[in-house]
């Protein structure tokens, strides 16, 4: 299972460094999961959530305790 996850971790940092001018956002969770983004999520939301869509263009929604780290990608 973790090559799995590390495979495709590393698939989407390559599909990031092809995206080129965006700002590629990396969010980690408490549990070590980690959402790339093609842009910095929004800010925690009045109902306490982060809402973003990861590289794919998937909405994705983050309970704001859930996450550890958002950090611009290098």
């Amino acid at each position: 299972m973790k090559i799995r996850g590390l495979g495709l971790s590393l698939a989407l940092v390559g599909c990031v460094a092809l995206a080129g001018c965006s700002t590629a956002t990396v969010v980690t969770l408490q549990n070590g999961t980690q959402y790339i983004t093609k842009d910095v999520p929004k800010t925690k939301s009045v109902d306490g959530f982060y809402e973003f869509k990861d590289i794919s263009g998937k909405p994705v929604r983050v309970r704001a305790d859930e996450v550890a780290t958002v950090k611009k990608e290098d």
